[in-house]
């Protein structure tokens, strides 16, 4: 009997599929979980940042009208808002959602938009975390662009992660090199976002972001001279989640 969500738990399910596509090529595994009854209903969550244009081509050649949540805080560079603009259009995606924070929450908690300077976790929250996880409410996965070699907390990396018994993580790139990042742009002819070429090799808010100069961490402009690493998406309780979540977290 497969192993169809909801009806078993996200762990079981997630030891399932990494166990059956664990040899599987990224594009593969990406085709596999837009389809296996184990994943359930899917979306991918896109930054439209400087690699997201790999996954949205691979979904738009297997399925354009897979969803795809874009998280607009209010604080991207206009560059990001320009580029997702055309990349939707030129790949076809028929069901681009935008995703915002609710105006009364940044009325009450941000409303002169300099929450940033005192505590960068508290508008990621508000801005990225709370807008998203309201999004991924009628979801059972949702894909990511991480991989192994961004380092940190992704350096173990599986293709499909359990998010604290809520949903399944799948990350098709996880294996991927820079190589094979940029060797997939150049071969499909996909536009390259435009702070890239002026030394932004990651890119978020503006903000928050800074160029990294030759030799530094591709990451090394997000949240620069902070303690601070991922945005808050990837976390349960503040936590990053490799497996089940302990049972006080699972709320």
């Amino acid at each position: 009997m497969p192993l169809e969500a909801p009806l078993f738990p996200v762990a079981e399910r997630v030891a399932h599929l990494n166990a059956r596509y664990r040899h599987h090529a990224a594009k593969a595994v990406l085709e596999r979980a837009l389809s296996d009854p184990a994943v359930g209903r899917i979306a991918l969550v896109s930054s439209f940042g400087a690699e997201s244009v790999v996954l949205l081509h691979m979904v738009s050649v297997i399925d354009r009208s897979t969803p795809v949540l874009f998280v607009d805080t209010e604080m991207l560079f206009p560059e990001t808002l320009a580029y997702q603009a055309e990349v939707a259009a030129q790949l076809g995606l028929t069901d681009m959602r935008t995703i915002r924070a609710r105006p009364e929450a940044v009325a009450a908690r941000d409303p002169e938009g300099l929450l940033h300077r005192s505590d960068t976790d508290a508008c990621c929250e508000l801005r990225k975390v709370e807008p998203l996880e309201r999004a991924l409410g009628n979801f059972d996965a949702w894909i990511t662009g991480r991989k192994r070699f961004q380092g940190g907390r992704r350096a173990a990396l599986d293709f499909f992660e359990d998010e604290g018994g809520r949903r399944i993580k799948v990350n098709p790139l996880a294996h991927w090199a820079p190589e094979d990042v940029q060797d997939y742009m150049l071969n499909n002819r996909l536009p390259r976002h435009p702070l890239v070429s002026r030394g932004y090799p990651s890119i978020g808010c503006a903000p928050c972001t800074t160029r990294v100069a030759p030799g530094e961490d591709p990451r090394a402009g997000r949240w620069r001279d902070r303690d601070k690493a991922e945005c808050g998406i990837h976390f349960i309780n503040g936590r990053a989640v490799r497996g089940p979540a302990p049972e006080g977290d699972r709320t």
